[in-house]
């Protein structure tokens, strides 16, 4: 039978032309090279899809694959095996003749090819959310308010209503309100989606389809651009999909027709719901909602949520309380200005300050006669009590962003310290830190509120009723122009360009040429000017000629492709953002911009630095973030001494020398190019007496891809194809917060005796990719008796690709050994939050019992493509011997909310057969992919009490699987544990 294979192929090769069978003959050596190659190329997409994909699948809300990725994955795999199969054919001599061996290598390199071809798009996205309603909102307090929010909740329990308008007067509470409703919402379940949408009073079309699309998570089908009546039918038809749905649209200022937008008609047929808050009842009634009003507070709600505000101290001053119910009443029932003016005057013990107040609110309100007037007098009046006029800028400034933007507050503090608004001060960091003192101070005030954006990052925003307040003022003095987010196609008339203009905003709109004919007269005065998110393609030659004075120019994420020659002019701009401008690839010489302090050319296409940088001496800001920028000018960075941010892309590698002259340096991004000059260039810091405040720092030649870039650049290092390295690093000078290790095949484990990362107290996140070497995380020759407690401060652990790993924390002689009184040193892991292990092979366990104790903070637990585990959480054979058979071991766990795994052949349990999970907390068991061997869900007892693991479970717990797995499970021990589960398929 041996031969019967090669005679086959043989036979099969005979086939062959005559002249392609002699090719395959004479170039064998150049078919097996390609062979290889193509085989290492499609190996490396697949390893890149697969790190791509895991983190996609660590982003927040947890995401699956989708199935085309899947199916490609799971066939490249196997178009590997084969290849290796034929390699091993051709290398071992099985056919007879080098034709046949040519040929068959030939074929393979052909069909590897398609699979590469074919390959998933990344930029496409690679996964997929997982099911889920919603999000919670943030929510302010909520008082009074009861019966009209019970009015509209039993609206949205009706069948026969559909359609729901909330109106009221601006700052009366809508949005609070349906805010309240939507979190019930998500609580409640009645509804498979609860969808938000701000619509604002510059109603567009394409940002409301875009902002429904993204709440559904479309990405794959989702048409970013193209027209609207093809967009329309796309969301259609996906919200006719998404089942049960409440559409809520908040603070719609006109009448929207649903069928352009692409919203189907709600009734009572489909189950969906249409909720709309607006100050117009015309609205309402125009759109065919069912009307339900929003009146503002009755006094005695009014004055409640007066004194919440003000401060309890104000209750027991006899004196004060008359003229505070006056102060009250005089804010007509409106929450929001209840809350600003209570904010303006909280902590005031003095009587007259008050008696002044209500004097003033007073003199405002009565000039007054229509009743949104009267709503900014009021919120006015907090606005002029800000006692520092840059304060008063400061807050003016965020009006120049677009309605309900969410403006980043680290953005918002640079425009301030862009903009002069804070004071120059010795470093850059107690100018940030000032920054941060005015916003609380504007916060406290109830002029700006403190949000999370969607990647969870700080943000404020300002209700619309405020920044009417604020634009009212701009419009009082002539010296702004704001027309940010208007979809505006072209500049502004002549007329409106007065000469005394100060300040102009058209960022978010639509303007993709500033040509000749809508040149603005001579701006004497004009100092900013914002333009960015604006498709800008051109931008005239002379254009700024007729701006001498300008010092904020951001152009910013347009499609400028170069620079004219008269920015050359602008000698007094001390600020120029570029940065995302992704087809900049030319810049004029820079040397005549003397003044300039801040220059970010991030993102651009830039090939050399521009001419003319080595001149600008007093440069404090410089990214240059550019992937396509070649190299550095020698000598460069040593001119530039002032440097307080500097940024530099991976591609280049640095010197520590050339850093070394930098002495005011805070925040920086850049690469060295192995663990040597990394350290010198920390000891250089170290010997100037000045720790970098923030940095991202890369080491090593391994050009580590975008989905492991970190976002921020928080005290983060990167070590990536460093060979020979063992562990050593400089630590304590810079207090590493993120670590990221990855193609570092010398190191065995990451902590032991002798680590510099032994008392890494600061670290937060821990990332180690793809190194052949780790055996374990953590090895101490002695638990008990070591001084370092390594990782207590670790938030995230994340492994990935570790083929030898087998254990998180093990003694020098092995893992720690199996008895109860094993123990890890008391604050290693103690803060963990998350742990990620992905394709480890060699680790049959997760988290052994006697390292519990440490996890108490633990919330999220992924595991996927680990081909040998067997128990996530396990109890030593000792541990069962001592308890005896019957006794249960308890794994508590009381902050565990998920438990995820994927594609694990050999898992037979969650935990050990003794032991029950205590881990009220937890709300999702997710399963998915060859867990086939895993039979059965682990029985839990309640965090209080000893209760027996028959028929409880923790009260939010779902378990997301198939059906197939579910169903095949085994209840044989506790037959009634399946009725009190919730599967969800």
């Amino acid at each position: 039978m041996e031969y019967v294979e090669p005679v086959l192929g043989i036979a099969n090769c005979l086939g062959t032309p005559a002249c392609k069978y002699l090719q395959y003959h004479r170039k064998l050596n150049d078919y097996v090279r390609n062979f290889k190659r193509m085989r290492d190329e499609l190996n490396c997409k697949m390893e890149d899809i697969e790190l791509q994909l895991k983190a996609e699948l660590l982003r927040p809300l947890g995401k699956i694959p989708k199935k085309g990725v899947e199916n490609w994955l799971k066939a490249v795999k196997e178009m590997i095996r084969e290849a290796q199969v034929v390699e091993n054919k051709v290398g071992n001599g099985r056919y007879l003749c080098r034709a046949c061996n040519g040929k068959l290598v030939d074929e393979k390199t052909r069909e590897m090819k398609e699979f590469l071809d074919n390959a998933p798009n990344a930029s496409e996205g690679l996964a997929m959310d997982g099911p889920s309603a919603g999000l919670p909102l943030p929510t302010s307090e909520l008082v009074g308010e009861e019966a009209v929010r019970k009015e509209i909740w039993a609206c949205l329990m009706l069948e026969e209503v559909s359609k729901i308008g909330v109106w009221g007067m601006g700052g009366v509470g809508k949005t609070t309100i349906m805010k309240h409703i939507h979190n019930d919402l998500l609580k409640e379940q009645r509804f498979e989606r609860v969808i938000w949408v701000t619509i604002s009073k510059e109603f567009n079309v394409m940002k409301v389809q875009d902002d429904i699309a993204a709440a559904l998570k479309l990405k794959e089908d989702w048409p970013r651009e193209g027209d609207k009546l093809r967009r329309a039918a796309i969301l259609s038809e996906m919200l006719k999909n998404a089942g049960k749905h409440v559409l809520i649209l908040d603070d719609v200022w006109d009448k929207v027709s649903l069928e352009e937008v692409g919203i189907p008609e709600p009734c009572g047929s489909n189950g969906c719901k249409l909720v709309l808050t607006t100050r117009s009842e015309h609205v309402c009634k125009y759109m065919g909602c069912k009307v339900i009003k929003v009146k503002p507070l009755s006094e005695e709600e009014a004055l409640i949520l007066f004194l919440n505000k003000a401060g309890p101290n104000i209750v027991q001053s006899p004196t004060i309380m008359p003229t505070l119910k006056l102060v009250v009443k005089e804010c007509a029932g409106l929450p929001l200005t209840i809350v600003v003016v209570a904010g303006t005057l909280k902590g005031e013990e003095d009587p007259l300050i008050w008696k002044n107040a209500l004097r003033e609110l007073k003199e405002r309100i009565e000039k007054e006669e229509e009743v949104e007037a009267k709503v900014i007098e009021r919120l006015k009046f907090s606005f002029n009590h800000l006692k520092d006029e840059k304060v008063k800028y400061c807050f003016l400034h965020c009006a120049l962003y677009p309605e309900d933007y969410e403006i980043g507050k680290d953005e918002l503090i640079e425009c301030w310290i862009e903009e002069g608004f804070i004071d120059d001060m010795g470093t850059r960091q107690e100018m940030k830190e000032k920054g941060h003192v005015v916003l609380k101070k504007l916060a406290e005030n109830c002029l700006l509120e403190n949000i999370t954006d969607g990647c969870g990052q700080p943000c404020i925003k300002m209700h619309d009723a405020v920044r009417d307040m604020a634009l009212s003022i701009t419009r009082m003095n002539p010296r702004y122009m704001i027309q940010a987010g208007l979809q505006l196609e072209e500049l502004p008339e002549k007329e409106r360009w007065s000469r005394d203009i100060e300040k102009v905003s058209l960022m978010n709109n639509s303007i993709s040429e500033i040509s000749i004919d809508v040149l603005p007269t001579k701006c004497q005065l004009l100092t900013t000017l914002l333009l960015q998110e604006n498709p800008i393609k051109k931008i005239s030659s002379s254009f700024f000629i007729n701006m001498p004075y300008l010092s904020v120019l951001n152009l910013s994420s347009t499609k400028i492709k170069s620079l004219p020659n008269s920015i050359s002019e602008l000698k007094n701009l001390t600020t120029l953002l570029l940065c995302g401008c992704s087809e900049l690839r030319d810049l004029p010489c820079l040397s005549m911009l003397q003044e300039l302090k801040k220059l970010d050319l991030s993102g651009t296409e830039i090939e050399e630095v521009p001419e003319g940088i080595d001149m600008l001496l007093k440069l404090r800001y410089l990214d240059l973030s550019v992937r396509t920028l070649k190299e550095i000018p020698a000598g460069l960075l040593p001119k530039l001494v002032h440097l307080q941010h500097l940024g530099f892309n991976r591609q280049i590698s640095l010197k520590a020398e050339q850093m070394e002259p930098l002495k005011k340096l805070e925040c920086f991004t850049g690469r060295f190019e192995d663990i040597k000059e990394l350290n010198k260039f920390i000891s250089s810091m170290q010997q100037s007496k000045k720790n970098l405040i923030k940095y991202s720092l890369q080491v090593g030649s391994y050009r580590v891809g975008p989905a492991f870039i970190p976002r921020r650049r928080d005290k983060t290092v990167t070590i990536g194809g460093v060979q020979n390295w063992e562990g050593e690093l400089i630590m304590h000078p810079i207090k590493i917060k993120e670590l990221y290790i990855l193609k570092c095949d010398y190191l065995r484990n990451l902590v032991d005796d002798n680590s510099s990362f032994k008392n890494a107290i600061d670290l937060r996140v821990c990332r180690i990719y793809d190194c052949e070497g780790i055996e374990c995380v953590v090895s101490l020759s002695s638990f008990a008796s070591s001084s370092a407690h390594p990782f207590q401060s670790l938030e995230v652990l994340d492994l990935q690709f570790l083929p030898k790993l087998s254990a998180l924390i093990m003694k020098d002689s092995g893992i720690g050994s199996a008895t109860t009184s094993t123990v890890a040193p008391s604050a290693t892991f103690s803060h963990l939050k998350r742990i990620e292990v992905y394709r480890c092979s060699s680790m049959k366990t997760l988290l052994p019992h006697w390292l519990l104790p440490n996890l108490q903070n633990l919330e999220d637990i992924r595991v996927g493509a680990c081909s040998q585990l067997v128990e996530i959480l396990v109890a030593a054979t000792s541990e069962v011997e001592e308890k005896g058979n019957d006794a249960l071991i308890k794994f508590h766990l009381p902050k565990l909310r998920e438990l995820r795994l994927n594609n694990l052949p050999n898992l037979k349990s969650i935990c050990s057969k003794s032991g029950v999970m205590v881990c009220d907390s937890l709300q999702l068991i997710q399963v998915v992919e060859y867990c086939d061997k895993l039979k059965r869900i682990p029985p839990f007892v309640p965090l209080v009490g000893n209760g027996q693991p028959f028929a409880y479970a923790p009260p939010f717990l779902t378990i997301w699987s198939d059906i197939e797995w579910w169903e095949s499970l085994e209840w044989d021990d506790h037959p009634n544990f399946k009725n009190v589960l919730r599967f969800s398929p």
